[in-house]
C-alpha cells in the first residue's frame, strides 16, 4: 500500500528519492542509484533544471537528433527534433532530401494574433455596457500602459477588445475578448497579467458609474485567461511540382503516386478516424521541434485539434491536389510559438537548438515548425500508399527491439542483415538471436 507524506516539497532532492524508493520499490538502493545516475553531472545546469518543475528527483532523457537539408523558401536548415521514435526523424530526413532537388519547401505567416479572455457574470442590461463599451475599452488601455509599453516597442501589443454576449447559451454570461500580438515572445504571462489588470479595471467601471443602475454592484469576473485557441495565428508552408517529378515508387508510376496521395488526402478530409491518425503523424515532426526549442507542446497541440475542427467536424490539416499536371500539397496551422522568454531562453538545449536554426524570430520558427509537420506527413502519406507504413516503420524499429535482447555489436549485425528482405517482429528477432547464440559459429 502507498503511504502518504507530509511536507514532501519541503524536502531535499535527495530526501525525496530516498524516502520514494524506499516506499514503493523493491530494492531502494539499485533504484536510486540509476535513478542519481541521470542527475547532469554539472551541478548548476542541474540546478537549473531542477527549477523547472515541482518534486524533481530525476531527469528523463529523450533522444535529441537532427534532420539535415531542409530547404525552406531557398534557405537550408538543420532542424533539431526531440522525439523517441526513430522512424519520425528517418522520415523527416528522407521528405527534405526528397523535396531539396523539387524546389524546397515554402511557408508563410498568414497572422500573428493572439486571444485573451475576461469571463464575467452580470444579471444588468448588457446594452448599457455596449453603450459605454468605447469609454470601457480607453480606460482598459491607458491602465495598461506600463505594461503594454515595452511590447508595444518591439511591435506587439493589444490589437482589439470585443464584447461577447454567451448569455443565450448560458445565463448572465458575458466575455470580453482581447486580441494580443507578441512579437518573438510566446507571451503568456504578458497576456495573463494585462488580462488581470482589464478584470480589476472592469469592475471598477461598472461599479462606479451610476449610469449601470441597481445591478452595478453585481458585475462578477469568473476567470481571465489567455486561450491557446488561436485561429488568427496562422501559418502555411507547402510544396509543389510538376507530376512527373515525383518519380516511381515499387509498381506505381508518379501519375498513379499523385492520384493515390490526393484520394489519401481527402478520406482524412472526411473521416475523422483516418484525420486522427493522420493529424498525429503531422504532429510528430511539430512536436519534436517544439520540444526542442522549449516551447509548449501541449498548447501547439491542444489549438492545432480545435483548428482541425473548426468547421464542425475534425479533418485533415493538409490538403492536396492534382490539378494541370502540377501536384500540391500545404498545411495550414496555428502556431503559437516564441523564440525569446521563457524556457526558450533558460534551457541549455533550447538555446543551442536555436542557434542551430539560426537565431529564428518566432514568425520564422513558425515557418520551420510547420515545414516538418508537412514533411513528416508527405512521408508517412507516401508510405502508406505505396509500400505500406510498417516496413519502414519496423526496419527502424529492429534496433529497439534488438536493445531489448541485450544484442552484441556481432548479433546486431547480422540480424540487420538478414531481416532486409524479412518481416520484422519481435518474435522473428527473438527467435533469430536465440539461434544465434545456441550457434555462435552460425
Amino acid at each position: 500500500m502507498q503511504k502518504s507524506i507530509t511536507g514532501f516539497s519541503k524536502l531535499s532532492k535527495r530526501k525525496k528519492l530516498q524516502w520514494l524508493v524506499e516506499n514503493f520499490f523493491r530494492d531502494p538502493e539499485g533504484v536510486m542509484k540509476e535513478l542519481m545516475s541521470y542527475w547532469h553531472i554539472d551541478e548548476e545546469k542541474q540546478s537549473l533544471l531542477d527549477r523547472f518543475s515541482e518534486n524533481t528527483i530525476s531527469n528523463f532523457y529523450l533522444p535529441y537528433g537532427v534532420a539535415p537539408n531542409f530547404k525552406i523558401n531557398g534557405k537550408l536548415y538543420c532542424i533539431p527534433m526531440v522525439i523517441e521514435e526513430s522512424s519520425v526523424v528517418a522520415a523527416a530526413a528522407n521528405a527534405a532530401k526528397y523535396w531539396q532537388n523539387r524546389g524546397g519547401f515554402h511557408a508563410e505567416v498568414l497572422s500573428t494574433e493572439k486571444v485573451g479572455q475576461i469571463h464575467f457574470i452580470w444579471g444588468g442590461d448588457i446594452q448599457l455596457l455596449r453603450t459605454k463599451f468605447e469609454d470601457l475599452k480607453k480606460k482598459m488601455l491607458s491602465k495598461a500602459e506600463s505594461l503594454t509599453a515595452n511590447m508595444i516597442s518591439r511591435g506587439g501589443g493589444i490589437t482589439g477588445i470585443e464584447l461577447v454576449d454567451l448569455s443565450a447559451k448560458s445565463s448572465d454570461t458575458y466575455q470580453l475578448r482581447i486580441n494580443f500580438k507578441t512579437a518573438d515572445s510566446m507571451g503568456a504571462n504578458f497576456i495573463n497579467s494585462v488580462l488581470e489588470l482589464f478584470s480589476k479595471v472592469l469592475v471598477e467601471f461598472v461599479s462606479c458609474d451610476p449610469y449601470f443602475g441597481p445591478e452595478r454592484h453585481n458585475l462578477d469576473v469568473l476567470m481571465a485567461i489567455l486561450s491557446n485557441y488561436t485561429p488568427e495565428c496562422i501559418v502555411r508552408a507547402w510544396v509543389e511540382c510538376p507530376v512527373e517529378q515525383l518519380g516511381t515508387v515499387e509498381s506505381f508510376d508518379a501519375l498513379k503516386l499523385a492520384k493515390r496521395f490526393e484520394k489519401a488526402i481527402h478520406i482524412a478530409k472526411i473521416d475523422p478516424y483516418r484525420a486522427t491518425t493522420h493529424n498525429k503523424g503531422i504532429f510528430n515532426g511539430i512536436d519534436a521541434v517544439v520540444l526542442a526549442t522549449a516551447n509548449d507542446f501541449r498548447a501547439i497541440e491542444a489549438n492545432g485539434h480545435a483548428y482541425a475542427a473548426k468547421d464542425g467536424q475534425y479533418k485533415s490539416l493538409s490538403e492536396c491536389r492534382v490539378e494541370n499536371g502540377i501536384f500540391k500539397f500545404w498545411l495550414e496551422i496555428p502556431l503559437a510559438i516564441g523564440t525569446v522568454g521563457g524556457l526558450t531562453s533558460l534551457h541549455p538545449m533550447a538555446k543551442h537548438s536555436l542557434e542551430l536554426l539560426g537565431h529564428p524570430t518566432a514568425e520564422e520558427l513558425m515557418m520551420i515548425i510547420a515545414c516538418m509537420g508537412l514533411a513528416q506527413n508527405f512521408a508517412a502519406v507516401r508510405s502508406l500508399v505505396t509500400t505500406g507504413i510498417q516496413k519502414g516503420h519496423m526496419k527502424m524499429h529492429l534496433y529497439n527491439v534488438l536493445a531489448s535482447l541485450n544484442a552484441s555489436e556481432c548479433e546486431i549485425e547480422q540480424t540487420v542483415s538478414h531481416f532486409k528482405h524479412t518481416i520484422v517482429s519481435y518474435s522473428a528477432v527473438r527467435d533469430f538471436i536465440g539461434d544465434l547464440r545456441e550457434s555462435p559459429l552460425k
